[in-house]
């Protein structure tokens, strides 16, 4: 507005509202107002204006709403065009069919993955949850049955002797050149998905993570930088990022994209201790808990610190990811299906062009012995330690 238009709305506004000149001139006074483009005298007279003036203030507030909604319909109309290209790879049909038989899995995935599903599944999905909600369908009932297999650490108390032994060994740790990790507060078990340093590893192992570590067979520990979380998934993507990690030799087992059988054997290998552990057993169930289809069920030793480990079958192939177990059954544990890695993968690869990853389709275990396999197997398992 020129400065002559201004001074003649201002003296209207000071005087009698009938002398205002224009809406127009009132409308953009008022937008110039809520945008802070008038100098700090203007904005006074002004404010003061609204507070003789109570059609004035009137009509700022109408404007302020007015241009709200305006902006939140712009961001309607964006999220919508974001939600609409996912609903692509979404198949509705299918999740009324989970939210009807498995409704465990949509309390996990309504309240953390809603922000994927497009705005016309989202109303329906929303809608079909209000009325199994309102009738008692969400009880979490699967919740008293189920365990995640994170590892809380033991706090030890320490003696003055432990003290200055720990002193004593990190010194000479500094003076040789290597790095000595403190107890952390939790741990899990993580594996490579490329020799370059990325490891997958279970969402609820890193939830809430201020720093973490990973720790190879050897005793080797290297900070490790968190780049990608899919809680839906249970599935979190690390990425070591230490100047004394050099690298690793080519990935020897491969990812499996198909279903795997039941009764197939089937083995893992974690650390729910501070030494390396192996487990075997066989694939029990094409689903997970309470007929979770993203899951595996397995009949398999597993214990707190087992969660993202890597479930392999015979010929060394990953299958999976170790997640859970049941607390009422022995030998009953689940694993996030290998398929469901691969969405995670192609979502970091999509979100940055600084991490790509491609997982190795060609497998240098299968014409190995078990022991031969695990041996292999060692230098690409870590341990994950969580601080927070």
């Amino acid at each position: 507005m020129p400065a002559t238009a201004e001074k003649i709305v201002f003296s209207a506004v000071i005087g009698e509202e009938k002398q205002m000149s224009t809406d127009h001139q009132l409308t953009e006074l008022i937008e110039r107002y809520l945008s802070g483009e008038l100098s700090e005298e203007e904005r006074l007279r002004f404010e003061t204006m609204r507070r003789e003036n109570a059609a004035i203030d009137s009509r700022v507030v109408e404007h302020q709403q007015f241009t709200n909604l305006l902006k939140q319909y712009g961001e309607r109309v964006e999220l919508e065009k974001r939600l609409n290209a996912i609903h692509q790879e979404i198949d509705v049909h299918g999740l009324a069919e989970e939210l009807t038989n498995h409704p465990s899995w949509v309390v996990r995935m309504w309240r953390h993955h809603h922000s994927k599903i497009s705005v016309a599944a989202s109303v329906a999905v929303f809608a079909m949850m209000s009325t199994l909600y309102f009738t008692g369908y969400f009880a979490e009932k699967s919740t008293p049955n189920y365990t995640e297999l994170r590892r809380e650490v033991a706090r030890v108390k320490q003696t003055t002797e432990d003290v200055k032994r720990t002193t004593n060994a990190l010194m000479h740790d500094i003076k040789g050149g290597r790095k000595m990790i403190t107890p952390s507060k939790f741990s899990g078990t993580g594996f490579a998905l490329t020799a370059s340093g990325y490891i997958v590893t279970n969402y609820h192992v890193v939830k809430d993570a201020d720093s973490l570590y990973v720790q190879n067979a050897a005793g080797d520990a290297y900070h490790t930088k968190l780049i990608y979380t899919e809680p839906a998934y249970d599935i979190a993507i690390l990425k070591i990022d230490d100047s004394t990690f050099t690298g690793l030799s080519a990935i020897p087992y491969s990812f499996k994209k198909s279903k795997s059988d039941v009764g197939e054997d089937v083995y893992t290998l974690g650390y729910p201790r501070d030494d390396f552990y192996y487990g075997k057993g066989y694939l029990s169930s094409a689903t997970g808990n309470n007929g979770d289809t993203t899951a595996y069920q397995v009949s398999l030793p597993v214990y707190p610190g087992n969660s993202g480990g890597p479930l392999l079958d015979g010929k060394g192939n990953v299958i999976g990811i170790i997640s859970g177990k049941q607390t009422q059954t022995e030998s009953a544990a689940f694993a996030v299906k290998s398929s469901y890695l691969f969405k995670a993968v192609q979502s970091v690869t999509a979100d940055s062009t600084a991490n790509t990853i491609s997982l190795k389709s060609k497998n240098a275990l299968s014409n190995l012995s078990r022991q031969q396999q695990i041996k292999k197997l060692e230098n690409y398992v870590f341990m994950v330690k969580v601080y927070n």
